[in-house]
């Protein structure tokens, strides 16, 4: 057989509709022990720390700097989470070569500039930006309609706000269910989709599409993942957000063999 024949051949089964597994919690613990031995492997939390702190300054600067932004911190940190997919690429790619034994060190991260599908990722990395603001927005319009225009007069007031009083305890309560609900469509847009991207030949649509018929297929095990996800980037926060180094890269390496798990390539 020719070489062109080969590679059309090859190109025809990128393009079939992969299949989707059902996979239990067994799966999903295996998932994420493979995640922590990725890390073990080849550590990238300095590369993190890189990523993290400039946002946590900013934060931390217009905390302190001024009080128009005070009550949109905790969205604007939450926020990051929804692109937490993209932040976690590299590691995607680090996985990737490691489990074809090919050699890796950290920085072999950075080739995930130079895939085939490159410009799906941008692609599928912009759906996320516009979800991320839309939830800003969203914040924003919460705020607004529990407490109005005017900025909190001081930090302990706006506290005292936000956890004595009937507007601050409903502002909560919509604020989680509608930060949930952005949370549930990154997760089914995204579970599998940037893995598939760097491992097959696909479009974006056919990613997210794959992406959300394995949530549907494992409800749970996505919710118990969901769960401990959203669980690790809490307790990763704490301290100073200095656990997130750790937790963002271990959560991105086992994302890799969820993928693996869930969609037979």
């Amino acid at each position: 057989m020719s070489t062109a024949n080969t590679s059309s051949i090859a190109r025809e089964r990128r393009t079939v509709h992969p299949t989707v597994r059902q996979i239990g919690m067994a799966d999903l613990m295996d998932a994420i022990a493979k995640g922590f031995a990725d890390f073990n492997a080849m550590p990238t939390h300095f590369f993190y720390l890189a990523i993290i702190y400039p946002i946590v300054t900013f934060a931390v600067a217009g905390f302190y700097g001024e009080l128009d932004l005070l009550p949109f911190i905790f969205p604007l940190l939450a926020g990051y989470t929804l692109l937490g997919p993209l932040a976690a690429i590299g590691t995607y790619e680090l996985s990737r070569r490691r489990e074809f034994g090919r050699f890796t060190s950290r920085t072999n991260a950075f080739l995930v500039f130079k895939s085939h599908s490159i410009n799906a990722i941008v692609n599928l990395g912009v759906v996320l930006m516009i979800i991320y603001f839309a939830w800003l927005f969203a914040a924003q319009a919460i705020y607004v309609q529990h407490f109005g225009e005017a900025a909190p007069e001081s930090y302990m007031g706006f506290v005292n706000q936000l956890f004595t009083t009937q507007q601050g305890t409903s502002m909560i309560i919509v604020g989680c269910g509608i930060g949930f609900l952005f949370a549930v469509v990154v997760l089914s847009f995204s579970v599998v989709s940037f893995p598939m991207l760097l491992d097959l030949d696909v479009g974006v649509l056919l990613a997210i599409k794959t992406s959300v018929k394995a949530v549907i297929a494992n409800p749970v095990t996505m919710a118990v993942w969901g769960v401990i996800v959203a669980a690790s980037l809490l307790l990763g926060s704490l301290p100073f957000f200095v656990g997130l180094c750790v937790v963002l890269p271990v959560i991105g390496h086992a994302t890799w063999h969820l993928y693996r798990k869930v969609v037979e390539s």
